[in-house]
């Protein structure tokens, strides 16, 4: 594992913030997109750090809106409210707290402020889409923001969406590839420059044009919370008598994807895709405990899916999270084939024959209320 570096500088840099001036009180507001791994992440070292790189879409409808009003502390501790969707959450304000103390070594100004942060969702909760990406990230951006206000640190948009990689990062593994760009890798690797650890890098520069049209109709098999959490879930992984073929998979399974992306060779992205989605979902299966996620209307659905690729000899590929829905992905010429497809055999499968409509986005914006 190469050596931390950014953690150590971003503490160093927190002495200089402390002293602010700030009259009244202020808001920053960003959504953020879930994002969608294809080279899954599964795996851990302490402080968020991958066993492996993970590389991703960002979406474009499934997103996170937040929003922070700030202003000076008025009492001896700070007070920090979190709203989501406009009502009172404990267990998400618990986990926003825990998180805010937690990210204050590199950011100890929080200390200082008062914060009223409103949340919301623009997917189902629990639809089968990483909600935890788009909040970490929707909150970080939100934070460095904050930061750039008052301290004027983050003017270099190279800087600012490091930190706020690394920050998401703190929160869930995921988030850190919900920053600009369609296609963004984490964790280091040989094959990709400025590739870290610590941050995600989007690497749009070296993907072929059709992946760019690339849509996301995701199948809600079922709804229901999952049975454990993605950190449980990586927690299997630290006696996992198959984890080490699995980290060296991983690589192998990047090298290949970055050559379908740059080459627009779809065939191997659908190969390699479907790898990584089938074995994120053994690795959890041959756990011990063992975990099972899966749903039999999941792999029924994969049958249809496999049965009609190979029938009307379409270019076109699935994956999951960990968990039992379904995402399709395909290139925006056979969008109608896709759409008949689902509505008339694959949302049989689906809880109440719902499915959502989603496609590849360049990733965060700022929102101007």
């Amino acid at each position: 594992m190469s050596d931390i570096t950014f953690s150590d500088q971003y503490k160093q840099e927190a002495s200089k913030l402390v002293d602010f001036s700030l009259v009244g009180s202020k808001f920053v507001s960003w959504e953020s997109p879930s994002n969608i791994a294809l080279i899954k992440y599964w795996g851990k070292y302490e402080n968020q750090l991958p066993q492996n790189p993970s590389l991703s879409f960002n979406l474009k409808n499934s997103k996170t809106q937040t929003k922070i009003v700030y202003s000076n502390r008025k009492s001896s501790e700070s007070v920090i409210e979190y709203l989501f969707e406009g009502k009172p959450n404990e267990s998400f304000e618990k986990r926003i707290k825990n998180y805010l103390e937690k990210i204050s070594v590199y950011l100890p100004f929080i200390h200082k402020l008062d914060l009223r942060i409103n949340s919301s969702n623009t997917f189902p909760h629990s639809a089968g889409i990483a909600s935890s990406a788009s909040s970490f990230s929707a909150l970080a951006h939100c934070l460095c923001s904050i930061e750039q206000n008052l301290f004027h640190t983050l003017s270099d948009k190279k800087m600012f969406y490091q930190k706020v990689s690394f920050l998401a990062r703190l929160g869930s593994g995921s988030a850190s590839r919900s920053i600009p760009g369609e296609v963004v890798l984490w964790g280091k690797t040989g094959l990709v420059e400025e590739s870290s650890d610590e941050f995600a890098v989007q690497i749009d520069d070296q993907v072929h044009e059709v992946f760019k049209t690339y849509k996301d109709s995701i199948l809600i098999i079922n709804s229901e919370q999952k049975a454990i959490s993605s950190s449980e879930g990586h927690s299997f992984m630290q006696n996992h008598p198959f984890a080490k073929a699995r980290y060296r998979q991983a690589n192998i399974n990047l090298e290949k994807l970055l050559l379908a992306l740059k080459s627009g060779g779809e065939k191997l992205f659908a190969e390699v895709v479907e790898n990584e989605a089938m074995t994120l979902h053994a690795l959890m299966l041959s756990a011990n405990p063992s975990i099972c996620l899966l749903n039999p209307k999941t792999l029924e659905a994969i049958e249809k899916i496999t049965q009609y690729r190979k029938k009307h000899q379409l270019n076109f590929t699935f994956t999951l999270d960990a968990g039992p829905n379904i995402h399709i992905l395909y290139p925006n010429k056979i969008r109608a084939e896709i759409f008949y497809f689902i509505k008339n055999t694959l949302a049989a499968y689906c809880e109440n024959g719902r499915w959502i409509d989603d496609e590849i986005s360049a990733g965060p914006k700022q929102l101007r209320n």
